[in-house]
């Protein structure tokens, strides 16, 4: 990387030696006055010489497969060719390629000119294609989406620049040895579970020869070379550059907290001047805040990764949030350690998912703490997952919520513990956070809460307070896109416009599409407007709002997707906040899921501001924060009783805010449901059912098949047709029907 825009300490560490000192210092004391504590590797040296190994040969087997590390002769000529277009005006387009392997593969489709900077035209999910939720394949479907989109631009392949990867794969081949290597022989069983993580044999072969696939599926005759970006450094640029943060004279701190990246799982930066330097990376997989919950979540919640997280999240609310008193927390918490300037180290003496992750990711002494493990052989058995509603004939579950309350509160803890280190060393007061750890809304809150204004004058003797952005895909789904940005940056292209909304994933939907859809048996539709005008929106969206003012349930189908894991409106189910029985309807017979679940609220800024207090420090850009279900609001205390469905059980809500000029239909229905209910907010929920969102006209139909409770589909074509869809036949109801026809008689009668 140019080390001017984004550079690393020269020494090859992510902290200077005398930070090293100290630490290990500490860890020796520690070692003395606490014996069951560990918080190094067994085999440092070793690990350290595997990493280099296994980094230097990574490299050459990628190089001859078609992968180039940046700073290789090929990287640098591709930068210097793209530099060069960009100073003669060209425009440019860049693809950031999430490939098989690693979860949630996709690709991106990046547009740069000088003038602008970089601009998201689409970021594909092939989830969403394949129906395959957090899919490791080939991103096949989503590929051949970017070319159709490329074309209709008036381009095609030979036009793209770069194709960018989302992981450094040398680095992470080096970080994979050291994982092993650092930790003998114990860590051996993690050869066995990379499977079980998604990272079989067959997907690794896929992934090296990604370059021929990808030659073959777009008729090129020679492979595709492709070059390797950080995966930290993709998260943190991208999520920067798209931020509401001007750049000043004052510092942004930007954290990226994950799972794990290819060289570390935290990683700190600072941008001064537009230039972004790394400050820190813990340059290990298993010092990790998404570790740690994916862990516990999963093995006490009784789901597997990636769908244990926000499940548990929404667990913690029904169980004991106080420090003092929840019997778990004091001792949960010695499974991580708490070092000096901000190092979070995993405790090696109670976990063992450093070496064994599924089967036995406990040691004695967590055991002790938090009982027997669940097995993966026990996921998803009904007996064995955390329900809410099992509350009042099984004795054991308000324990276990008490055990999600206390992970939750330990979780916050290490994210204060490093953003405090990160802002008194940076002097900032601007914060952007991303990563999968930032999927963690109530998490983040709590940054906000915590760092106010008495904190900034006791630490940075100033009046200030923290200012928070979380970009709408801070997980993996992200990276493809920052991919792309940051190599755009890396040509001397702007940082580009901030992000105002997410709609990005696919293509919107033709009309022949959704009408050859609807063309089944056990399906009745209707078109039911035009929303190109307002005259048609404004009565579409009032129907919408009829209808849930009835207590209705309908599904909008609209534009392209929303890429991220949270739905916005254009692939959301919608329901009356006012009705306290909503959430167990949506639960229960829409989305069949568990009752711990929250649902979001999704509402105009004014109502927003009415019913929730917005934080001050999620302000800037108009309150932008709060546009992506990324950030929880504590409610005001009218809002229990007047939108009982969208207030989870700690009063807060996962708020969307809702603005006209992004999502005109949507806003326009906000609007409605006022005049009809009363309130601008509206339950939000993802339109899929056991799956990822719907991504095309014939998915929003299978899903509304395998949906008792959902009245209708609204879809909405590229062209402005707005089209309605119900159980057909002996499922339907006739409740639409009978909605249909009362709201044309009003609006007839004037």
């Amino acid at each position: 990387m140019q080390a001017s825009a984004f550079s690393v300490p020269r020494n090859g560490h992510c902290w200077p030696p005398s930070i090293m000192i100290d630490a290990c210092t500490c860890y020796l004391q520690g070692r003395r006055l606490e014996p069951n504590k560990r918080i190094r590797p067994r085999h440092p040296t070793l690990g350290k010489a595997g990493f280099r190994a296994g980094r230097w040969l990574g490299a050459r087997l990628m190089a001859a497969a078609g992968f180039h590390q940046l700073g290789s002769e090929f990287a640098n000529t591709r930068i210097a060719d793209v530099r060069k277009q960009l100073g003669r005006g060209d425009t440019v387009y860049l693809a950031g390629l999430g490939l098989p392997g690693t979860h949630n593969s996709g690709v991106a489709l990046v547009e740069v000119t000088q003038a602008n900077g970089p601009r998201l035209i689409v970021n594909n999910e092939e989830e969403r294609f394949s129906g395959n939720k957090h899919t490791t394949e080939y991103p096949q479907a989503s590929i051949e989406a970017l070319v159709k989109t490329l074309r209709g631009m008036g381009r095609d392949i030979q036009d793209i620049a770069a194709w960018l990867t989302s992981w450094d794969y040398p680095t992470l081949a080096g970080t994979l040895a050291r994982s092993v290597l650092e930790e003998m022989p114990q860590s051996l069983r993690l050869l066995r579970s990379t499977e079980a993580a998604g990272f079989d044999a067959r997907r690794l072969d896929q992934m090296t020869r990604t370059p021929k696939i990808l030659a073959r599926q777009l008729g090129l005759f020679e492979r595709v070379p492709l070059i390797c970006m950080p995966h930290h450094d993709n998260h943190a640029w991208f999520s920067f550059a798209a931020s509401p943060f001007a750049e000043n004279d004052e510092p942004v701190a930007v954290a990226v907290l994950d799972g794990t990246g290819d060289l570390g799982s935290i990683s700190l930066y600072v941008v001064e001047q537009g230039h972004m330097r790394r400050l820190y990376c813990n340059n290990s997989m298993f010092d990790s805040l998404g570790a740690f919950y994916s862990v516990i979540s999963s093995t006490q919640g009784g789901w597997t990764w990636l769908s244990s997280e926000g499940r548990y999240m929404g667990a913690a609310a029904w169980g004991d949030m106080n420090r003092a008193s929840n019997p778990y927390y004091g001792r949960l918490k010695t499974v991580l350690h708490f070092g000096r300037d901000g190092e979070i180290r995993l405790n090696r003496s109670l976990a063992n998912w450093y070496c064994d992750p599924f089967d036995h990711p406990y040691k004695p002494a967590l055991i002790e703490i938090m009982g027997e493990p669940l097995k993966p052989d026990q996921l998803w058995n009904p007996d064995a997952v955390l329900r809410v509603e099992d509350i009042n004939h099984r004795p054991e579950t308000k324990d276990r919520l008490h055990k999600a309350a206390a992970t939750q509160l330990v979780f916050e803890d290490a994210m204060i513990h490093v953003v405090d280190h990160l802002l008194r060393t940076t002097g900032a007061s601007r914060l952007v956070l991303t990563g999968g750890v930032a999927l963690n809304a109530i998490g983040n809150m709590r940054l906000l809460e915590h760092f106010n204004e008495a904190w900034f004058a006791s630490s940075q003797r100033r009046k200030a307070r923290l200012h928070l952005w979380v970009p709408p895909t801070p997980g993996d789904p992200g990276v493809t896109i920052g991919a792309a940005w940051l190599f755009a940056h890396l040509a001397g292209s702007p940082r580009g416009a901030a992000m105002t909304h997410a709609f990005y994933c696919g293509l919107p939907p033709s009309a022949p599409e959704i009408e050859m859809a609807l063309e089944a048996n056990d399906i009745s539709s209707q078109r039911i407007g035009d929303v190109s005008r307002g005259e048609g929106r404004d009565a579409v969206a009032d129907l919408m709002a009829f209808v849930v003012a009835q207590n209705g349930v309908i599904a909008l189908y609209q534009g392209a997707a929303e890429t991220g894991p949270r739905a916005l409106g254009h692939r959301s189910i919608l329901a009356n906040p006012c009705d306290a029985g909503a959430r167990d309807l949506l639960n229960e017979r829409v989305k069949y899921r568990e009752a711990i679940r929250p649902l979001a609220p999704m509402a105009t800024l004014e109502a927003a501001k009415k019913f929730f207090d917005l934080l001050e420090g999620a302000s800037d850009a108009d309150y932008n924060a709060y546009n992506y279900m990324v950030l929880t609001a504590q409610s005001k205390p009218a809002a229990r009783e007047r939108i009982p469905a969208v207030i989870h059980a700690d009063g807060t809500g996962r708020i969307q805010i809702v603005r006209e000029k992004d999502d005109p239909l949507t806003y326009a229905y906000l609007k409605a449901l006022g005049r009809r209910i009363g309130v601008e907010i509206s339950v939000n929920t993802s339109f899929n059912v056991a799956g990822p969102i719907a991504q095309t006209p014939r998915q929003a139909i299978d899903t509304l098949r395998r949906s008792k409770g959902l009245d209708v589909v609204l879809l909405v074509a590229s062209d402005g047709a707005a089209y309605a869809a119900w159980h057909g036949g002996k499922r339907d109801s006739g409740r639409f029907t009978a909605w249909l026809s009362q709201w044309k008689l009003a609006r007839a009668d004037g």
